[in-house]
């Protein structure tokens, strides 16, 4: 690869669409470094649960963007686009491929396209709008929020908790509300590389949603709920009011395992409430993806040469 024209991949897809084993087998045949583009994987103790490669997968091929921060912690779209681009940077420095994988369309259109300017996030706020909603409940913080921001609070559903708190939270912060500053346009460099953008997902979907519960089963066999035990033993998280607020123990599996844990329901409710959330994140990552202009489509099962032949004519 040229200095003069370096290139980078993006290979998106919704989850359990094997976008690891094509990533690892890039980086090992073209001199790759993976850049992980997955909201979970930044977090330190969300291990198996979260699909993190392990030791013997990044033995294979550097990783970058995974563990950065404790559970406890938030990690926005912003940060995550500047720690990226530097990792991608640096991949770039040394005549390397960034192989930028992963199936959080926030993350990848932050980092390719870059993001509307935006207050940073302010920790002592969010806790206010978190115990208030651990009083009044999401859907009322919702009404706020429609009142204030028509535009958001028709967008944001009243149950997702981590959009609403945003949008007050910068609301509040600013007074402007959050739909005025998406519309500002992004005030970040073009992505210093040429991309080739892929998604890969089974055509049929009964395909995606059997791999997302074959690979759920492993994950309890592999010791999930023990991964998750051992979160709620960490005193930050023991000490938090509410840490099924917390975008790490939001993420699916772990808040059906936490609230199992809780005392709600049984192991077989938790795992069927675990792999509906899974597909229905697929959904929404798929949703998201059929929106992004210049997509190139493959199902590697069957579409697997013609999916080579592309990457082969990117890459000369």
């Amino acid at each position: 690869m040229s200095a003069a024209h370096p290139r980078a991949i993006a290979l998106m897809g919704p989850t359990a669409s094997g976008k690891t084993a094509l990533a690892l087998d890039w980086a090992e045949r073209f001199g790759g470094e993976i850049v992980s583009v997955d909201s979970a994987l930044v977090y330190r103790g969300l291990d198996i649960g979260a699909a993190k490669p392990d030791a013997a997968e990044r033995a294979r091929a550097p990783h970058h963007m995974l563990d950065l921060r404790d559970p406890w912690q938030t990690y926005s779209a912003a940060e995550f686009a500047h720690d990226a681009r530097a990792a991608v940077q640096d991949i770039l420095a040394r005549g390397r491929l960034p192989i930028l994988a992963g199936g959080t369309g926030l993350y990848f259109a932050a980092l390719l396209d870059g993001l509307s300017p935006m207050p940073p996030a302010d920790a002592a706020l969010r806790a206010r709008i978190a115990a208030e909603a651990a009083e009044r409940g999401w859907p009322a913080l919702h009404g706020d929020l429609a009142r204030h921001d028509p535009g958001a609070g028709a967008r944001i559903k009243p149950g997702d908790a981590q959009r609403i708190q945003r949008a007050l939270e910068v609301y509040r912060l600013t007074g402007t509300p959050i739909s005025e500053w998406q519309r500002r346009a992004p005030e970040t460099a073009p992505f210093p590389a040429r991309v080739l953008q892929i998604a890969v997902a089974p055509a049929e979907r009964a395909v995606l949603h059997r791999r997302i519960a074959l690979r759920f089963d492993a994950m309890l066999a592999a010791g999930f709920l023990d991964e998750v035990r051992a979160l709620r033993a960490l005193a930050p998280l023991r000490a938090h009011p509410a840490p099924l607020e917390l975008p790490a123990i939001r993420a699916v599996g772990y808040r059906q395992a936490w609230e199992f844990l809780d005392g709600h329901g049984d192991a077989a409710g938790m795992r069927e409430r675990a792999i509906a959330a899974t597909r229905q994140l697929a959904k929404r990552q798929t949703t998201w993806l059929r929106g992004r202009p210049g997509l190139a489509w493959f199902d590697p099962a069957t579409a697997g040469t013609a999916l080579e032949a592309a990457v082969a004519r990117f890459l000369v």
